[in-house]
């Protein structure tokens, strides 16, 4: 636990002058650990799947899951999407029309507005989902519709060892989608999803406002 106080303490000064949220990526621990990360201090939690994050949830204190916010950030099953409505403060990975609208709907059965971000693979990897830069532009104006969710913003998985330069020229792509969006629509979107472990200065750098660490603060 020391080491991650350590960790988190230095993240801190690395992410000056920026502000961002931090999801701490928390998949590969229980809900005790989720308690003692509270108790350091962290409040937005990232999960991967749908059911291990409901049932550690299940398991939190009343106190913990009243002031967190619980964040999906794994690719999203069509099959499951029914069960992450209204349990996550944000799910990060909209990556289809048809995923949103299914959403939609299941919020407006539960009389909620669920917060979602828009997955937009601009490095068009075939093992990874989301809209391309084209569909994202093309489709916006019928996700602007669906009623039972809030388009917050943007999310972007970077590709594996990329060069620095290739990583500027990607997360500044998504930056300039997200302005394009906004002026283009004319609707006010607050947050850019990007940055791992790895890259997450450069993600800064390039507009992110939510970074989603995980190794670098629990080696």
């Amino acid at each position: 636990m020391n080491n991650v106080i350590e960790n988190y303490e230095k993240i801190k000064t690395q992410i000056v002058p920026y502000s961002p949220t931090i999801v701490a990526v928390t998949k590969y621990f229980d809900e005790s650990q989720i308690i003692k990360y509270y108790e350091i201090g962290f409040r937005d939690f990232g999960e991967n799947r749908v059911k291990d994050a409901l049932e550690k949830m299940e398991k939190l204190p009343a106190e913990i899951l009243k002031n967190s916010r619980f964040h999906l950030i794994g690719h999203l099953q069509t099959n499951k999407a029914k069960l992450a409505v209204g349990k996550f403060y944000l799910i990060h990975s909209v990556d289809s029309l048809k995923l949103a609208k299914i959403i939609s709907d299941e919020a407006i059965k539960q009389g909620i507005v669920q917060n979602v971000l828009l997955q937009v693979n601009n490095a068009r990897e075939e093992q990874k989902s989301g809209f391309s830069p084209e569909e994202i532009m093309s489709e916006f104006p019928r996700l602007l519709e669906l009623e039972g969710i809030k388009i917050m913003g943007l999310m972007n998985m970077a590709p594996l060892n990329c060069s620095e330069d290739k990583l500027h020229q990607l997360f500044g792509n998504i930056k300039q989608i997200y302005d394009v969006l906004q002026s283009t629509y004319k609707v006010e979107l607050s947050e850019i999803s990007m940055g791992m472990s790895r890259d997450f200065k450069i993600a800064l750098q390039e507009g992110a406002s939510i970074i989603r660490l995980g190794r670098i603060l629990f080696k």
